[in-house]
């Protein structure tokens, strides 16, 4: 299984690392296309839409993000948008963790399929958005829930005790959230410092965030950022429980499928885009 893990993350890097560093946009929005139209057939799989539905599911989610580049819609203009989205993550994804598992199959199939492809539609838009910020950009939003995610998980190995949400992921603690909020935090002071004495070319969005908002601002919004990641990570779960899946899908052998990989960043990188056009 380690084998299998290490193959994929070193096949996926070969992939995505090209897409990342290239100046142009269209290599990592077309990757970027190919990523959320997976994650789009394995949401309808999630929710009961078919083989042929959840196929049908995927070509939508990659046509509309296709659709949107190539009519150039200017939806980063539009900021009622995105504080729609950042509204909807923050109070919906309240609602659906509060309900549990056992409330999601009784929400109507067409909502939860329509609630898949705006999700994923907006991610890709913020996605493709923090590329033509820059790299720097990119790569600190990507950064904020690797660090989350992986303090989080040696936080809650070595202190975790009280149980975060036991019904929908029983392996994540208060004290794992505690621990992936503090990771984020030295992450953005760390990434600040260095990028005042080498600038990387962009900037990034602690480097923003800290020239618009100061230090206090800048630990309010890791603090919420870090927080969301958590939410983008329990509502994958409670979906895959909902139905007894273990994993999304198969398509990344030893890691599951593409949501269990982006589920927290659907939540973060459109919140993310939020703030930067405060």
């Amino acid at each position: 299984m380690l084998r299998q893990r290490v193959i994929t993350a070193l096949v996926l890097l070969a992939v995505l690392l090209p897409a990342l560093l290239t100046p142009q946009v269209w290599p990592f929005a077309l990757l970027s296309v190919v990523m959320v139209a997976a994650a789009g057939w394995e949401w309808g799989r999630l929710n009961q839409a078919g083989a042929a539905g959840s196929v049908a599911l995927g070509a939508l989610v990659g046509g509309l993000c296709a659709l949107t580049w190539w009519r150039e819609l200017p939806l980063t203009g539009q900021p009622w948008l995105w504080w729609a989205a950042t509204a909807a993550w923050v109070l919906g994804g309240a609602f659906v963790l509060k309900s549990g598992p056992s409330r999601w199959p009784a929400v109507p199939a067409v909502l939860r399929l329509g609630l898949g492809v705006l999700m994923l539609w907006l991610t890709w838009v913020a996605l493709t958005r923090a590329k033509e910020v820059g790299v720097a950009y990119l790569l600190s939003v990507f950064c904020l829930v690797w660090a989350a995610d992986i303090a989080a998980y040696f936080g809650g190995r070595a202190f975790g005790r009280r149980k975060l949400a036991p019904a929908i992921s029983p392996g994540k603690s208060w004290e794992g959230v505690w621990s992936g909020m503090a990771g984020v935090l030295v992450l953005a002071v760390a990434w600040v410092t260095l990028d005042r004495s080498a600038p990387l070319g962009s900037p990034s969005l602690y480097t923003e965030m800290q020239g618009r908002f100061g230090w206090a601002g800048l630990v309010v919004v890791c603090l919420f950022l870090a927080a969301m990641s958590v939410v983008g990570d329990l509502f994958e779960s409670l979906v895959k429980r909902s139905v007894g899946a273990k994993d999304s899908s198969q398509l990344l052998p030893g890691h599951g499928g593409v949501l269990d990989r982006i589920d927290a960043l659907l939540p973060v990188f459109p919140i993310a885009l939020t703030l930067s056009l405060l």
